[in-house]
């Protein structure tokens, strides 16, 4: 027996716990917070960036609302949208790579897990990269390497300051070393930005690990975090077990990053924009191109 259907024989053998979604959803107009278990109106929930005005939780939003957030009305102009994933190691676990990517594609309206383009933010012109959790995990896929990569290259050319939105499990185990090698690309892409003087700002949201974290979610020049967004690279169990080790309460947390010097701020989700213009405003070079 495989460890696949181990897994799936337990599941089976297991009770199954009903929870009744009406009283915590109602009708769809209500958000109750998985934290404090405040029910919200979702239109006053979304006007306050998603953020649970009760305990300040933030919860996960994807690539549309974050650009609709960050980007001046009408700004963004997306690029590369063509780019979709190929399986190229036919590879197949419990299911089909290729069948995984159409449910993902079809769920989420999007053909890989990153969304790139070109806007304004208060006026300011920026490279912005948004990486979306539904698909597939936010994992780092060839596609989603050669958009950023791309994006990279482009804010470069037109002497730009790049900000990535990560949000990912880390790279994309159905590709194999084809996504390992996306870390390296997109690393080397950021340094000829940096060479170029130019501003790169990850901001890493619940939760950003593995490969992602290994690479462009640690280059930036200034490094900012949502509130207690889990940042890491390997499982805290799997620390734990090769270090023989309890590991400290709070760890991998955005918070322990910061008192440990990885992270610069945290920023609560109300107050990002306004955090980003005024970066973008100290650090403008002092020839920046149009986006046209």
């Amino acid at each position: 027996m495989s460890l696949f259907d181990w897994f799936a024989d337990r599941r089976k053998a297991a009770p199954v716990v009903r929870v009744n979604q009406e009283s915590d959803e109602g009708d769809g107009l209500w958000s109750k917070c998985p934290e404090c278990g405040l029910v919200t109106y979702r239109k006053d929930l979304q006007a306050n960036a998603s953020v649970c005005k009760g305990c300040g939780y933030h919860h996960r939003i994807d690539s549309e609302e974050r650009i609709r957030l960050l980007a001046d009305e009408g700004s963004f102009e997306p690029l590369d949208t063509e780019l979709a994933p190929t399986d190229p190691l036919a590879f197949k676990d419990r299911r089909h790579y290729a069948d995984r990517l159409r449910d993902s594609q079809r769920s989420t309206g999007l053909r890989d897990a990153v969304v790139t383009g070109l806007c304004h933010l208060d006026g300011h012109p920026l490279a912005l990269g948004v990486m979306d959790f539904r698909f597939m995990g936010g994992s780092m896929g060839s596609v989603v390497g050669e958009k950023l990569t791309r994006l990279i290259e482009k804010a470069t050319d037109r002497q730009l300051p790049v900000l990535i939105v990560c949000a990912s499990g880390g790279a994309r185990m159905q590709e194999g070393m084809l996504s390992l090698m996306q870390m390296a690309k997109i690393s080397g892409a950021l340094e000829r930005h940096r060479r170029a003087e130019l501003l790169y700002i990850p901001l890493l949201t619940h939760p950003t690990t593995g490969g992602v974290t290994a690479s462009f979610a640690m280059l930036g020049d200034l490094i900012l975090a949502e509130p207690k967004a889990l940042i890491g690279f390997a499982g805290r169990r799997v620390i734990e077990q090769t270090l023989r080790e309890k590991l400290p309460d709070g760890f991998q947390t955005a918070e322990y990053l910061q008192d440990h010097g990885f992270v610069d701020t945290i920023v609560p989700r109300p107050q990002l924009r306004s955090t980003l213009a005024s970066l973008l405003r100290l650090h403008a070079p002092k020839t920046c191109l149009s986006l046209s």
